[in-house]
């Protein structure tokens, strides 16, 4: 059996699954937060109703009531939203397992930041999502949990602290997906320890004729409320593996810190609208954000097009010695079953072909991963001084 290729295609079933289950908790966390901001007050008065909302959608009108804490009696049917959550989570894990873990010497470990072995940073990072969760929840939990603006400057100033420690002892790439394995972690721990089993005692109350207890109510809206904030910065770092401008920087820490404020002011953008506040400025803030996050890139890269434009022949040298093992038609590199994402860059109009998208790999030092051929600084400088030079094959 071909390993590699079956390795392909679990990463690929995973992958799917983990969007699929994505899209349906983000969609269903989007849209009870929203309705939460959007209702209005009982049309009949009733002192045990927060609010209710009539809306319309797929041809049908529908009519949605909100209780302070219960109704008077427990409905036959409870619709409950928990797998979402929890098969996000599992995959994404899985995936984290999978690529950063199961190759951790090529996505987690960079030599050049911080030399470990493949155990020691696995052993790390595993430290630091149980760590993450646990000291989150204690805060949460604490008097300090009681003053929300508090707990969200803490907050900042924790992932601030998370993201930069990361960058310090992973590769860019792998500290991204730290941080983001991390802050998933503690979004789904809201789910299954938090809210669902506060959830669970309410009913249980219920059934048993008491009166539920409000603290549970408070406890669940609290982390359901930091979800819908943490939201935009995660997608941001599933996506962030296609821009290694943005982790292979030596500021990447503070590029991660400035484009995830930049999805919290949209979302916060959003929140607020649906309470019937147009607060523009929050846009401009996250427009803001990512120009500066722009120029924080741009301030890093490195003038290897000063370079003499060298002879094709020695360009396809070293594509051979330092990038053809991955990028063949069958790679001789151990795990890579296919070229990444199609790349083939083993006869000249292959390398022509791919020179543009060669030229920002090499530029930002994203490949090779960990820079395990050991591409010098000097042949960087030769590959993107001939694609500058509108990469000829004389």
């Amino acid at each position: 059996m071909d390993f590699a290729a079956l390795s392909e295609w679990v990463n690929l079933a995973i992958r799917w699954l983990h969007l699929i289950t994505g899209i349906a908790w983000i969609g269903a966390s989007f849209y009870f937060i929203a309705l939460d901001n959007q209702l209005d007050p009982p049309a009949d008065k009733n002192p045990l109703v927060r609010g209710e909302q009539w809306a319309i959608h797929g041809g049908g009108f529908y009519y949605k009531r909100k209780y302070l804490l219960a109704p008077e009696k427990l409905p036959e049917k409870l619709h409950w939203f928990k797998w979402e959550a929890y098969w996000t989570w599992i995959s994404g894990f899985a995936l984290f397992v999978l690529i950063y873990w199961g190759q951790a010497s090529s996505y987690l470990i960079d030599p050049t930041v911080m030399p470990l072995t493949p155990w020691q940073a696995i052993g790390i990072s595993a430290a630091m999502l149980v760590g993450g969760w646990v000291a989150y929840d204690l805060v949460c939990r604490s008097k300090l949990g009681e003053n929300e603006a508090l707990l969200g400057v803490i907050g900042a100033v924790a992932l601030a602290v998370v993201a930069y420690v990361s960058c310090q002892i992973f590769s860019g790439r792998g500290a991204f997906l730290q941080v983001g394995a991390m802050t998933g972690t503690i979004m789904v721990a809201n789910v299954a320890m938090v809210i669902i089993p506060g959830q669970r005692k309410m009913v249980a109350a219920m059934s048993a004729g008491a009166t539920p207890d409000p603290k549970y109510g408070r406890w669940g809206k609290q982390r359901s409320v930091h979800n819908t904030y943490l939201t935009l910065p995660v997608i941001f770092i599933m996506i962030s593996p296609h821009y290694p401008m943005t982790w292979q920087h030596p500021l990447n820490w503070l590029i991660l810190l400035v484009i995830g404020l930049a999805g919290a002011l949209v979302r916060q953008f959003f929140v607020l609208r649906q309470k019937g506040q147009n607060a523009l400025w929050l846009p401009a803030g996250a427009v803001a954000a990512m120009v500066a996050a722009f120029f924080i890139v741009q301030s890093g890269k490195q003038d290897y097009a000063s370079a003499e434009v060298p002879p094709f022949t020695e360009v396809q040298a070293i594509v051979a010695a330092r990038c053809a093992n991955c990028h063949a038609a069958k790679p001789s590199f151990e795990g890579i079953a296919v070229a990444p994402k199609g790349v083939i860059m083993e006869t000249p109009a292959q390398i022509r072909r791919w020179s543009a998208s060669m030229r920002q790999q090499v530029q930002t030092e994203a490949m090779p991963p960990g820079n395990m051929t050991e591409i010098t600084a000097e042949e960087r400088a030769k590959l993107i001084a001939w694609v500058a030079a509108g990469a000829p094959l004389d």
